[in-house]
């Protein structure tokens, strides 16, 4: 395996294990890569470094190798500036991007071919398939990458399939809800298999299998993530190319443009099928697994609670506290140019429900300052917790009524440890750096167990 983009090593995990456990011995990871443009200190590749025990090589710093195997590489780097040659042969290439705009054009010398404009990430994700030919790549996404941009939707999604059909890959895609198969958080992702020439998928699907076959319980996505018949809703088939002449600049430019002023609909629904330049795709609904996790079962004890997650009893009362910020609101606003007009929003739910897979994790999950969106959970305080927070106040009484609270109950923040939990890391799988950026992590990362059933399949 060769994992791009792998921020804390979710992906590993969901292949390998979790770092010292028993290693699953059918995948290995030779060759990773995790880069943040935009900071001098790379706190991910510190996690991930330290968790695998990869030791900075005298020579390049960038470079990591595990001392007990040198066939286990981490580079520290922007990977548009490392040469494909220098990754290693691979069978699986996986990783999780950054949704961008991926529009395509032709370059000034049509010879030269074609150029994304943005999205340069998933180029670099073309790059190395074109140059190396894996057997399979695995690439996780944001849901909206189906049906992106606006005014021209699915037109990114397009961009992909076709740059993959180029390289002779056979499609296979799923939209999936972490909660509908048993695990702590609602989260919904993308996730993309491309299988090479050769493979047993690239055989079937090439040489006439069922597509709705694929899709309902061939497919390795079918077998991973099991899904009720499409009988309801059999799937749709389009091309992907107007004209089989079409480049990837023609699909960009052409792919749903739609009547003008209007803003069609996606044709790529929640799983699907791309080969030989055809798609199929249809909308799913996830067969129910017999019990999931709760967001309360992944809650520490409330002794293990450090002070800076309890909310104080001004925060939540102040006039831009936790109850104004999670409250329903219909009120006038004046924007930057003096403009005046009426806001107004529902409230949500707080403290979160406990009984219930949580809301997806945020990347501002992090820090002590009131949010709509962060998680806020109640629990019972010790008497100590109780005396240094001032829980008995008077303040603290307004809030009790206004959100409903018992005597002996509170409200705190969620823990690292309890955002790492909803994702399938193992406790203090990021520690070393700081909660906020902790928190950024795990807003930024996938669920392992939703990787970890993909492999079992594959």
């Amino acid at each position: 395996m060769v994992e791009l983009f792998a921020g804390v090593g979710g992906f590993r995990i969901g292949f390998e294990g979790a770092p010292g456990t028993t290693r699953n011995k059918r995948f290995k990871v030779v060759w990773a890569n995790q880069w943040e443009p935009s900071t001098k200190k790379q706190h991910a590749a510190e996690v991930y470094s330290a968790r695998w025990g990869l030791i900075p090589d005298s020579e390049r710093p960038t470079l990591y190798v595990n001392s007990s195997n040198q066939n286990d590489v981490f580079v520290n780097e922007d990977i548009s500036t490392i040469e494909a040659s220098e990754i290693p042969r691979h069978d699986l290439l996986c990783g999780g991007f950054p949704c961008q705009d991926y529009s395509v054009a032709k370059t000034l010398d049509k010879a030269k071919g074609l150029s994304g404009k943005k999205g340069v990430l998933w180029w670099e994700i073309h790059r190395i398939a074109e140059y190396h030919r894996p057997s399979y790549l695995l690439l996780e996404n944001v849901d909206r990458l189906l049906k992106s941009p606006k005014g021209q939707r699915g037109r990114d999604f397009a961009v992909m399939l076709a740059s993959l059909e180029d390289l002779d890959y056979a499609v296979e895609w799923r939209m999936v809800d972490a909660s509908t198969y048993g695990f702590p958080q609602r989260r919904k992702r993308v996730f993309i298999l491309a299988h090479g020439p050769e493979t047993p998928g690239h055989e079937s699907l090439t040489n006439g299998a069922s597509p709705q076959e694929w899709m309902e319980d061939k497919g390795v996505l079918a077998r991973s993530l099991p899904i009720l018949p499409l009988n309801d809703s059999p799937p749709i088939s389009l091309p992907l190319r107007e004209k089989q002449s079409d480049d990837l600049a023609d699909i960009s430019d052409h792919f749903n443009t739609g009547k003008s002023g209007k803003d069609p609909q996606s044709p790529f629904l929640g799983t699907g099928v791309m080969v030989n330049g055809k798609i199929w795709t249809s909308k799913t609904t996830p067969k129910e697994v017999k019990s999931s996790l709760s967001l309360g079962e992944v809650l520490q004890k409330p002794e293990k609670i450090p002070d800076e997650f309890i909310l104080t009893p001004e925060s939540l009362i102040n006039e831009r506290g936790w109850i104004y910020l999670k409250g329903a609101k219909r009120e006038l606003r004046t924007g930057t140019d003096g403009f005046t007009y009426r806001y107004s929003e529902g409230p949500i739910t707080f403290p979160d429900a406990l009984d219930r897979a949580s809301r997806t994790i945020i990347t501002g999950e992090g820090g002590k300052g009131a949010s709509r969106f962060k998680h806020v959970v109640k629990f019972r305080p010790t008497k100590k917790q109780i005396e240094r927070m001032e829980l008995r106040s008077d303040d603290a009484a307004v809030v009790r009524k206004k959100i409903g609270l018992g005597l002996t109950e509170w409200v705190r923040r969620l823990t690292p440890i309890e955002l790492e939990r909803l994702n399938g890391f193992p406790d203090n799988h990021t520690k070393g750096v700081t909660d906020g950026k902790r928190a950024f992590f795990m807003g930024n990362a996938l669920v392992c167990g939703i990787v970890s059933r993909i492999a079992e399949s594959l």
